[in-house]
């Protein structure tokens, strides 16, 4: 495990960095790796995927549906939630 100035590096982290550089690639609604893949290109148990994939979704990145898999998601605010108000 990589070493850092407060000690070693948890390896849902990279996963996560990863999952951050996916992302920025790509538009809202577009899918993002599947876990399986995930695993596979970082060497990780999928329990280290899902912790990153968890992350990503508490942070408002992805969406997950169920048995669709994980996808973009739009950015904060720009849903049209706020154009309902508009008209009252």
């Amino acid at each position: 495990m990589p070493e850092t100035p407060s000690g070693p590096r948890a390896p849902y982290m990279d996963v996560l960095d990863a999952l951050m550089e996916e992302i920025k690639g790509k538009s809202p609604g577009d899918p993002i790796s599947s876990e399986s893949e995930l695993c596979e290109r970082h060497g990780v148990a999928r329990m280290t995927v899902r912790r990153a994939i968890g992350i990503a979704r508490e942070r408002g990145l992805i969406e997950t549906r169920w048995g669709k898999g994980s996808f973009v998601a739009p950015p904060v605010g720009s849903g049209a939630e706020g154009d309902d108000q508009a008209d009252a």
